[in-house]
């Protein structure tokens, strides 16, 4: 294995409101938009996986496609897919053409939320969604922000009340009274 140089992941996450951000090596930050992605979703570029029924039957294995589990499965893979793209993410993912990776995420998110699922597909989902952007640490990496959402910005930075200015009102505070 090498020894030195930069890997990825290693070191601290970027920060965009670091003081050092004016470096001609360093990314640009990609804003997002908070409301979410309001483009048209595309269609679910997988093929449904096939379910089939195995049993024994007088010392035969018989395989038999169960046509309602594979509706099934392709239903709740659909569902998940137009739900990923309302988040804001999708904006990327969708200027980037990577409607692959995200129905591969898609497949494997569902085939590791299962029964029979092992830990080695949990983890496969869990990078997978760091890859594209779904996790804090994923966007950091891919340096992908929200924006801010204006209305809050705007309440936050409302003058506030007054605290009694005068030492006899802060005493009052101080002993109740």
């Amino acid at each position: 294995m090498p020894s030195g140089g930069v890997r990825r992941n290693s070191g601290r996450a970027p920060d965009p409101n670091a003081l050092r951000r004016d470096r001609t090596d360093d990314a640009a930050w990609v804003t997002l938009p908070a409301e979410g992605f309001d483009g048209a979703v595309p269609a679910f570029p997988l093929p449904a996986i096939p379910i089939y029924d195995i049993y024994w039957e007088d010392k035969r294995r018989i395989k038999e496609f169960d046509k309602d589990a594979t509706d099934d499965l392709h239903a709740r893979e659909i569902e998940l897919w137009e739900d990923l793209w309302s988040k804001p993410q999708a904006a990327m993912w969708s200027k980037l053409s990577l409607k692959y990776e995200v129905a591969a995420y898609v497949r494997g998110y569902i085939e590791s939320t299962s029964a029979e699922s092992n830990s080695g597909l949990k983890t496969a989902a869990l990078r997978m969604a760091a890859e594209i952007g779904l996790s804090l640490p994923g966007m950091h990496s891919l340096r992908w922000r929200f924006s801010e959402d204006e209305l809050s910005v705007k309440r936050s930075s409302a003058p506030a009340r007054k605290a009694a200015t005068s030492a006899k009102a802060r005493f009052a505070a101080l002993s109740n009274g």
